[in-house]
């Protein structure tokens, strides 16, 4: 067995194997099948590509563990087999290896996001790397290497994960792309500080790119890190080929890199997707021809300074935040968006709203999955034409993490800056329930997100220049089914940044109460306001409790409903308004705000809720007065 410290600590450049997915591809394993399951089912397929890489002067084996984690094992309905496919995993690899070549247990990302951006927490993750690395260690690797990671948080829990076991090597590899920054904007000297910060014996990329993108950061890095650097390249970039994705880059052009970058600085190099033996073996000819007495120069890591900025205090962001700041009383009305091209009848709604006085027009986001103009631009639309400030319902079904970065960063740009951060409502519940969801994070990943961004950081945790000035809210939802669920995840809202809380539509001031209590009682402070929706009819109540989720209406309210409707319309209407603002009165001592609905987009409906409000009736005077 080999010490793979004694090759760090030699200073001349080592070899790394290919990809083993290619290698299995070529032999007639399909990309339907499990490749990490095979070294239980097939192994001499295994032993077959690692002994090609052996013969080709690979000295650091790669072993087929890259996928076996629970997670993604469980695609296969294989998560209950993780210890013995990474145990076997790596006792395969030791087999071939022998004396000849260094073992080492190859670990990739997990295949969903952990916090900030993701509902697994660290401990979770740790706990599922933790997995692996015990089988791995059983199988005999001499060295971990953890790769093709785009979350430097997301490595960092496998790392500890391994420290929690063993103190074996650790060879740490991000994803970059063609600029030099992983697909979450973390650049790359910024990834490789971090990396030997937490105790990684080697740092260093590895797929996505070609050798050539891979060899200017390379360049960079060896000046900026005291730890060896390793680059494993794909061969090149993939291209079409009668439907299939085909590596072009030839093996002499990959040997010919090999020396192109060890001359810059990587001590350890091989090769990722479409690399094959006969790429290695160019490469294993390119290192001879080096000489022997090249030495990396080392360099005192420079102090990481700290890239986020203060946050713009609250005032200073908005009429909107400013008002929070104060602890000034907040009224709100939400319209729809249209459903076609034209807003101006909402917009007509909208001008009733600033007539009126109110502080802000709230603007769902495809509320119950529907189609309808897009909340961006309905809501630059309200400001630049109306003069009110929206406050925008932002959600996560529709668009992945770099779609919301992108809408975020222009929606700052276009002057919008009031949130309210959503997960949204499934597509099953619209018109289109086949259409995809996206959900890449969810409202706690995206409060974490945002509040990054004021900042000046970017989820890779590298400077955006100038910080967003974004105010941040969130929803709430005091009648949830699991309340003590709905509070743990309102818990971690607040912990990631969130300024102020919109419930939804509250029928029962006691469900209120009971969740102002609680956060009341776990030191939540945060200005909460209350969501009121006035009724327009007995079906129009048992619409909501039986079809909007997190929606709760109470028997007595449906029934009050059924006998004004039995009266008529008229009186329907006149008793949803006297329930509105009975709730309203209700809650008033205790809430900082209130977001009344428009029922049906009929804007004086939900105005004449706020006639309840102290005041308010001589601030519409005033308001008309002074226009």
């Amino acid at each position: 067995m080999r010490d793979f410290r004694e090759l760090i600590a030699d200073g001349r450049p080592h070899l790394f194997d290919g990809a083993m997915g290619t290698m299995l591809y070529a032999r007639g394993v399909y990309i339907n099948r499990c490749y990490d399951e095979l070294s239980l089912r097939e192994p001499d397929l295994v032993r077959e590509v690692h002994r090609g890489y052996l013969r080709a002067g690979a000295e650091i084996m790669e072993t087929n563990s890259y996928g076996a984690n629970r997670i993604k094992l469980a695609r296969y309905g294989l998560e209950n087999e993780v210890h013995a496919i990474n145990a076997r995993a790596a006792a395969l690899a030791r087999e071939v290896a022998a004396n000849r070549a260094c073992v080492a247990g190859a670990i990739g990302p997990l295949g969903l996001r952990i916090e900030p951006y993701g509902p697994t927490s660290e401990d979770e993750a740790i706990e599922i790397f933790r997995e692996q690395v015990e089988g791995l260690l059983e199988g005999g690797v001499d060295l971990f290497v953890l790769e093709t990671f785009s979350d430097l948080h997301e490595i960092h829990q496998a790392m500890r994960a391994v420290r929690s076991v063993c103190d074996l090597p650790i060879v740490a590899q991000m994803v970059i792309q063609e600029d030099g920054h992983t697909s979450l904007g973390t650049d790359a000297v910024l990834f490789a500080k971090r990396l030997a910060d937490w105790g990684a014996d080697v740092v260093g990329m590895n797929c996505s790119v070609g050798p050539h993108a891979m060899l200017e950061v390379v360049d960079r890095l060896a000046a900026a890190v005291d730890r060896p650097l390793s680059a494993q390249p794909n061969a090149g970039l993939p291209r079409e080929v009668d439907g299939r994705k085909i590596y072009m880059a030839s093996p002499e052009y990959m040997g010919t890199y090999a020396g192109h970058l060890i001359r810059k600085g990587a001590r350890f190099v091989g090769g990722c997707c479409g690399t094959t033996p006969e790429h290695v073996k160019w490469m294993a000819d390119a290192i001879r021809a080096i000489s022997p007495a090249h030495v990396q120069v080392a360099v005192a890591a420079a102090e990481q300074p700290d890239l986020a900025a203060e946050a713009l205090p609250l005032a200073d962001r908005s009429d909107w935040g400013a008002k929070l700041a104060r602890g000034e009383f907040l009224t709100t009305v939400e319209i729809v968006p249209p459903r076609g091209v034209d807003p101006s009848k909402m917009l007509e709604g909208v001008r009733l709203l600033k007539e009126a006085g109110v502080d802000g027009v709230n603007v769902p986001d495809g509320p119950r999955a529907q189609s309808r103009m897009g909340v961006i631009a309905t809501s630059v639309l309200i400001h630049q034409q109306i003069g009110i400030e929206p406050v925008v319902h932002y959600c996560c079904r529709d668009r992945n993490l770099l779609g919301m970065l992108s809408d975020l960063l222009g929606a700052q740009a276009l002057g919008l800056r009031n949130l309210l951060l959503i997960t949204g409502d499934p597509p099953k519940m619209g018109p289109y329930p086949d259409a995809t969801a996206v959900f890449d994070i969810d409202a706690i990943g995206l409060t974490n997100l945002v509040s990054r961004l004021n900042r000046g950081l970017d989820p890779g945790g590298s400077a955006i220049g100038e910080a967003t000035s974004f105010v941040l809210g969130v929803g709430v939802n005091p009648g949830a089914t699991d309340f003590e669920h709905e509070m743990r995840r309102f818990y971690w809202k607040v912990e990631a940044g969130a300024e102020y809380a919109i419930t939804q539509p509250v029928f029962d001031s006691r469900q209120l109460f009971r969740f102002l209590d609680h956060i009341e009682k776990e030191g939540l402070r945060i200005p909460i306001i209350a969501g009121i929706w006035p009724l327009v009819s007995a079906r129009n109540a048992e619409f909501l409790a039986n079809e909007v989720p997190g929606v709760v209406v109470p028997e007595e309210v449906i029934e009050r409903m059924r006998h004004a409707s039995a009266v008529g319309k008229e009186e329907a209407v006149e008793e949803g308004i006297r329930i509105a603002q009975q709730m309203l009165s209700e809650a008033l001592p205790r809430i900082q705000g209130v977001q009344v609905s428009a029922p049906f987009g009929k804007v004086p409906l939900a105005l004449r809720v706020f006639d309840v409000l102290p005041g308010w009736t001589e601030r519409v005077r005033v308001e008309a007065a002074t226009r």
